[in-house]
């Protein structure tokens, strides 16, 4: 199979032989695509500075393996300016590709929504709702969406004034006695289904209950990019105290 001319990203790189690079890239029409980028940290090569992640890339590739070979590639537009939190939340985004979605598994509207939430990371503040609405998307074009506006057992539309219990195998259910599941107010529900995160409350439930749907699917193997940005947050403490 031979691509040319597509969009795509970097989701990671690794150093492979002498001055190759191994590289999964995030296309729009071909999903996951692992390729040899042969020659690309090489002193005189033109791809040292091509090949960065969150940059928007034009690729090419050949080859019918599972590994296919760089054929081309070049910037297609100015990257994001990705700082801090920011970066961080950028290198969650990958991670989440990377861990959830198939190679060769084309998902046209959730690359769309990647460029969206790399845009969102630019603005200063807006990484927490940036980063719900994302799983949000991601879930639903995986066939994992989840129903936010109407109760699971009844089909009754969610009330924004009520307390409701979210369970991740059938979804919103009335907070009564006995009930498990993950507590959430139903204006959360409501504003993440519409992905209108506003406010501290909506954003703090969001967070909570697709920490926990994202958990269920992605097993006991933690997220390394989570562990990172646990780590800027407990240095960025530690300094504040001096």
């Amino acid at each position: 199979m031979r691509a040319t001319l597509q969009p795509a990203y970097i989701l990671h790189h690794r150093p492979y032989r002498d001055t190759s690079a191994l590289l999964e890239l995030w296309t729009r029409e071909y999903g996951r695509v692992g390729v040899v980028a042969r020659g690309a940290r090489a002193a005189n090569s033109q791809l040292r500075g091509v090949l960065l992640p969150f940059r928007p890339l034009l690729v090419s590739w050949a080859g019918r393996g599972e590994l296919k070979t760089l054929t081309g590639a070049e910037g297609n537009r100015a990257a994001p300016v990705l700082e801090g939190r920011a970066l961080l939340s950028g290198f969650y985004l990958n991670e989440l590709v990377l861990r959830m979605v198939q190679r060769q598994d084309p998902h046209p509207e959730l690359f769309d929504a990647y460029e969206m939430a790399l845009a969102a990371l630019e603005r200063p503040g807006a990484e927490e709702r940036a980063l719900r609405i994302f799983e949000r998307d991601l879930l639903q074009a995986l066939g994992y969406g989840l129903v936010l506006d109407s109760e699971a057992d009844t089909g009754r539309p969610v009330d924004p004034a009520r307390t409701y219990r979210y369970r991740i195998e059938r979804g919103v259910l009335a907070a009564e006695s006995g009930i498990d599941g993950i507590p959430i107010q139903g204006a959360s529900l409501l504003a993440l289904a519409r992905g209108d995160l506003r406010d501290a409350e909506s954003l703090a439930d969001a967070k909570r209950l697709m920490r926990a749907v994202l958990g269920f699917h992605l097993g006991e193997r933690p997220l390394k990019s989570r562990e990172l940005f646990a780590a800027f947050m407990s240095k960025g403490t530690a300094r504040s105290g001096e």
